[in-house]
């Protein structure tokens, strides 16, 4: 899957968890623009995984800060 259509299945994932409505882009960042608590962001990363069928470990969550870097990882990720 090339990154537009993956990026794509994510924004559609993130809707029920954007609760300020913020315009997403690939310097979003999920702590600071959209706000997400830790809880927020397992259940988030939960979701990305079910629905690719990937796991993101806890280091990979820890480099992971803004939107583009979520999406470029999910694209590696599939291989």
């Amino acid at each position: 899957m090339d990154r537009a259509a993956t990026e794509a299945k994510i924004a559609a994932l993130i809707e029920p968890f954007n609760k300020k409505g913020v315009a997403i882009s690939d310097a979003t960042t999920f702590a600071g623009d959209l706000e997400f608590d830790s809880l927020t962001v397992m259940d988030f990363v939960a979701a990305i995984e079910d629905e690719f069928d990937i796991i993101i470990s806890m280091n990979q969550q820890a480099e992971i800060e803004t939107w583009g870097q979520l999406v470029d990882a999910v694209v590696k990720l599939q291989g």
